[in-house]
């Protein structure tokens, strides 16, 4: 019986949280593809257009901040890839001196939030003359402590004997590595990847501190920029079509791919 009534009270109120997270991205999403004389009217029935969203590309460059954001992505993906799978085979496979107190500095940098290396990080990129370039954005970000440690675990969940056994063969220490090691930790390197996209597309302080330019803005400064310029007179059908226009890719690839994200996450150990 208390067992019935502790599940009745569970399922209640994680039924509440979620008609209070929903609300809120249901009254954008309305919003955005309405008149802005419907907009604080839930409950009245509105024609749907798409004149907000023209608005939105034709106020600001969008496209520019998809473009500029997609570069980013994709540019601190594939060097963090690199970097975090040479960094975790060393770690979980090689023998050097000072191994395991390289690797302690390594998970002691996962405890530094970003943000307090913002202004070192900002003078260094100043003395490269980096700043308010897409390299600048990136640099930052292209060693990963977190990707690191997670594929340092993968792999040494991989069975040793498959490593010796390529050994035999003839096989190089790269072949094996990106043969053998990288395949088999695919699970691992789609969680790494859905946490690194996520954390680069919502990125805002690094690209406000970096960008001066409209040409190197990022989705999430644009957005910023846009919906403050916006606010002031309510245009908050412009204000959430621009929303939509940002988060819409995210929520699609979770809709999209929720069972894969799901897996990879569960094997690779997050919680």
């Amino acid at each position: 019986m208390k067992a019935n009534i502790a599940g009745f009270f569970y399922k209640t109120v994680m039924a509440v949280l979620l008609l209070v997270n929903v609300i809120p991205l249901f009254w954008v999403l309305r919003t955005a593809f309405i008149s802005k004389q419907y907009a604080m009217d839930l409950f009245k029935l509105a024609p749907v257009t798409l004149d907000n969203f023209r608005n939105v590309f034709a106020a600001a460059p969008f496209a520019t901040y998809y473009l500029n954001t997609f570069i980013i992505i994709t540019g601190v993906l594939c060097v963090q890839f690199v970097f975090i799978t040479l960094a975790a085979y060393a770690f979980a496979r090689m023998e050097f001196s000072g191994k395991n107190i390289i690797f302690v500095f390594f998970l002691v940098q996962i405890l530094i939030t970003p943000d307090v290396l913002l202004l070192p990080n900002y003078s260094f990129l100043s003395w490269l003359n980096l700043v308010d370039t897409h390299l600048g954005l990136m640099l930052p970000y292209f060693i990963s402590a977190f990707g690191i440690f997670l594929m340092r675990q993968t792999f040494k969940q991989i069975p040793i004997e498959l490593e010796e056994a390529a050994k035999i063969e003839g096989m190089r220490t790269w072949d094996i590595i990106w043969k053998i090691y990288v395949p088999l930790s695919k699970p691992a390197y789609i969680a790494f990847a859905i946490v690194s996209i996520s954390y680069q597309w919502n990125n805002f302080l690094w690209p406000l501190v970096v960008t001066n330019s409209v040409d190197n803005r990022t989705l999430s400064l644009g957005l910023a920029i846009f919906a403050q310029s916006y606010e002031t007179g309510a245009q908050w059908g412009e204000v959430c079509a621009a929303t939509v226009a940002v988060i819409a890719p995210l929520l699609l690839i979770f809709l999209l791919f929720e069972r894969n994200i799901t897996e990879s996450f569960a094997r690779s150990g997050i919680k």
